[in-house]
């Protein structure tokens, strides 16, 4: 029987339903997820089970993937008891797939209501390692994990489309702040992938930035208008109560997270670091507590990056782009 810890991260489910694979078939040496983004068209890799995986930090779009395409238009199966005929291959994910050791490879879609949520493999060092009670069982394994990043990620959508709500409300006379949201979040994934292509942080990393970056100046909903739609530079009195949006953001979105019951979901912290610390400055004379240099959280510092740079190169109310 298979029992999930709920308050565990997807990667770390991921872990445990590897072992319980093992366990029955300890020939599957490594289980790893790529996410399908329709918007951008990408699939990227998100997390793995294994030894060190050769395919961290890597993307593609779906379309210039042909194998995987196939794969999602078809939804079924690809199985390859050797792969060896990939040893010459042009494509980079086969190439290092092969050259790390693996010689099978299992990959199926990741549906969940007809919505394609990316893609799993199971691999093994061995040819011929798959065999007929393996697959079916690895067919609910299969099924299991779809479920569980839609449970993972719906949650969060649900948060985000709370807020976006009051946002939308807060912002409705200002239509370029949402298209700066948009924006800026792309930015802070672009930044997040170069950061952990360069590091031992993984892959989940750049798509919880993603995420949670547009909520960033949630506390802003509590900032009188006059103040926060002024378009000449605030007094010293305004710019100390501007200054309480990162507070009072923090303090709102917890209380969403206790309202949503998603005070035990791991990566949460992220987003209160994002919302609390992104006017941090590297130097400590930032706000609201002062950090410097890598006290303040990193998922912090990309989404001030992210935003400085938005800000710099488009037009807003009190300056040109």
């Amino acid at each position: 029987m298979i029992t999930l810890n709920q308050s565990d991260s997807l990667a770390e489910k991921l872990v445990h339903l590897h072992q319980v694979v093992r366990d029955l078939h300890p020939q599957i040496t490594r289980v790893s997820i790529a996410l399908y983004d329709k918007a951008t068209d990408k699939v990227r890799t998100f997390t793995y089970s294994g030894k060190e995986t050769p395919l961290n930090h890597y993307q593609s779009t779906l379309s210039g993937c042909h194998s995987l395409k196939e794969l999602a238009e078809s939804r079924d199966a690809r199985l390859e008891q050797d792969l060896s005929v990939f040893s010459n291959s042009s494509h980079i994910h086969a190439q290092k797939i092969y050259q790390a050791g693996y010689r099978g490879s299992y990959t199926l879609p990741l549906f969940f209501d007809d919505e394609l949520l990316g893609f799993i493999f199971f691999n093994t060092e061995h040819e011929n390692a798959f065999d007929p009670a393996c697959i079916s069982q690895l067919n609910l394994v299969a099924d299991l994990v779809a479920l569980l990043i839609f449970n993972s990620f719906s949650l969060v959508r649900t948060l985000l489309s709370t807020v976006q709500s009051a946002l939308d409300l807060t912002y409705s006379r200002d239509p370029e702040t949402g298209a700066h949201l948009q924006r800026m979040s792309r930015y802070a994934r672009i930044i997040a992938r170069h950061v952990v292509s360069t590091s031992a942080t993984d892959d989940q990393v750049p798509e919880y930035v993603y995420l949670f970056a547009p909520l960033h100046d949630i506390g802003k909903v509590a900032i009188p208008d006059s103040i926060l739609f002024k378009p000449g530079k605030l007094t010293a009195a305004e710019f100390e109560v501007m200054k309480t949006h990162t507070s009072k953001g923090k303090a709102m979105a917890e209380k969403l997270l206790r309202n949503y019951r998603m005070g035990d979901i791991r990566h949460t912290t992220m987003l209160l670091n994002i919302i609390a610390h992104h006017h941090e400055a590297f130097d400590g004379s930032g706000y609201p507590d002062g950090l410097a240099g890598k006290a303040i959280p990193l998922e912090a510092r990309i989404v001030t990056v992210a935003d400085i740079f938005d800000a710099l190169t488009s037009r807003r109310p009190y300056k040109e782009a």
